[in-house]
């Protein structure tokens, strides 16, 4: 499956060494094979590594050359479906405890940029969501009600009180604290070095071609060889995830760019994260080097567009609807990509133990708001393959 097409921005960010491609060992025993090395299979990686525990990594590709390449790395506690809905939806209680493991995986994700020793450009960033249209103004109020009443970091703006920050008018937005945003391509790459520092193994272009579990053991047959291990967890995003029925999601495309360096962006207040009411959504943010990273004008097709002229058409879009906002800011165009993304039918994600199965997990951190979705799924697959108890894991498990 083609994930993505065009030119992508954050590769170009970093500058890889050479390594040495292994193939597994046929003696060696794992605690846990993690198949899918992009930002769910690092960060799943990364935490059951902390637990103590003996981890290989595999990929089929290059390890990040998937759908994290194409990230945009926005980083926020509220999700394509707001908490007052998410509470009609699932319950007062599950709801409101869903969004604080998302607040919680903010500081996880920040933890682990720290452990990095370069420079990812992970950044606490506001957030600020505007009503699309006069309607939604009320829905913002309401979810400002609800995420207040519940203590989570957060302020609503009138129309007056957000042109008095930014260069455009709305009807009424919500600014959340405590947002953040990261190169997600340096972050995935940072982790690896990580984790190969502590001795776990990464094994690329080796794609796992069955899973079976034994009375004391899994095997997983590659097509570089055999891993053997206690657990294996898919963290294979858009692709096949062992999963089966259990997932009820649709693949749709969505497009973003990358500006040219803006010699000036004092009027963009604080650099906040920038996102909207309308579905499909609009966002945006900037990057250490001056650069806005935007997108959306999603569609409603599963494969990845494949037409460079298709990408720079829906290129020019979004620059356009930056200059919407931004009337003052010349915006040149560096990098434009499309690429496939899941979005589950209730926007929550997929996270836990496959049913029928005792080894085997997956980690599907569907939506808009996959990295966090990937960091909480992490806490809650280490839990589980260690015997613990996640409260609020019942609200992402597979057979809901």
């Amino acid at each position: 499956m083609e994930l993505y097409n065009g030119s992508l921005y954050w590769p170009t960010t970093f500058s890889h060494s050479e390594r040495k491609e292994e193939n597994p060992p046929a003696d060696e025993r794992y605690d846990a094979v993690v198949i899918g090395a992009g930002m769910s299979g690092v960060l799943c990686a990364h935490t059951l590594v902390e637990a103590g525990l003996k981890v290989a990594l595999v990929d089929k590709r290059e390890a990040g050359a998937g759908s994290s390449s194409a990230n945009t790395g926005l980083l926020q506690y509220s999700n394509d479906i707001m908490l007052h809905e998410l509470i009609d939806q699932i319950g007062e209680n599950r709801a409101v405890h869903f969004y604080k493991l998302c607040l919680e995986a903010l500081d996880d994700l920040e933890e682990a940029a720290d452990s990095i020793p370069f420079n990812v450009y992970f950044k606490r960033r506001n957030s600020i969501y505007f009503a699309s249209k006069e309607e939604d103004a009320s829905k913002l109020l309401d979810e400002y009600e609800a995420l207040k009443k519940h203590g989570f970091p957060v302020n609503f703006w009138t129309t007056e009180a957000l042109t008095e920050h930014m260069t455009f008018s709305k009807p009424a937005a919500l600014v959340t604290q405590r947002d953040a945003e990261v190169n997600p391509y340096q972050f995935v790459m940072g982790l690896l070095k990580n984790l190969k520092d502590h001795g776990a193994r990464l094994f690329e272009h080796t794609e796992v071609t069955s899973c079976v579990e034994e009375e004391d053991c899994i095997i997983l047959e590659s097509s570089r060889g055999s891993l053997t291990a206690k657990h294996a967890v898919y963290c294979t995003g858009y692709e096949a995830s062992g999963a089966g029925e259990y997932v009820s999601a649709k693949i749709n495309r969505s497009f973003a760019i990358a500006t040219e360096p803006i010699d000036d962006l004092s009027s963009w207040w604080e650099r906040a994260l920038i996102w909207e009411t309308a579905r499909p959504y609009f966002y945006m943010r900037t990057t250490d080097d001056n650069r806005i990273i935007a997108g959306g004008l999603d569609e409603e097709i599963p494969q990845a567009p494949e037409s460079r002229e298709l990408i720079e058409k829906y290129g020019k879009k979004i620059a356009s609807e930056i200059k919407e906002l931004f009337p003052g800011l010349e915006i040149s165009i560096s990098h434009a990509w499309g690429a496939s993304f899941a979005e589950s039918m209730d926007n929550l994600p997929y996270i836990g133990r496959v049913p029928g199965k005792e080894k085997t997990y997956c980690l599907l951190g569907y939506g808009g708001n996959g990295t966090v979705y990937s960091m909480l799924g992490a806490k809650i697959i280490a839990d589980l393959i260690q015997g613990n108890v996640t409260e609020g894991a019942d609200i992402v498990k597979l057979e809901r």
